[in-house]
């Protein structure tokens, strides 16, 4: 994730408090839930590429030996793996 794990609910309640206080929404929950469920959106959209990162390793394991000989590096194969997916799934980073 790109910004603190402790500042996402900081984030999360000035954000949900700027769009009540504008009165651009009508809240059909209380803003205390409302809050709860944007830091569960704002962590899941922090922590797509850490999660795209693990199945990349994952998936790359098959390849240990093809790697540990020398015959591709691994950095390049991992990039190369992650730009695949990124485009086959259309993931924003």
């Amino acid at each position: 994730m790109r910004i603190p794990d402790a500042w996402v609910p900081i984030l999360a309640d000035k954000i949900i408090e700027s769009i009540i206080s504008k009165d651009w929404v009508k809240l059909n929950v209380s803003q205390k839930e409302l809050t709860i469920r944007a830091i569960e959106i704002m962590i899941e959209e922090l922590t797509v590429e850490d999660r795209l990162n693990a199945e990349v390793n994952e998936r790359l394991k098959s390849f240990n030996s093809v790697i540990e000989n020398r015959q591709m590096d691994y950095n390049s194969l991992f990039e190369m793996t992650k730009r695949k997916l990124i485009k086959e799934r259309n993931i924003i980073i």
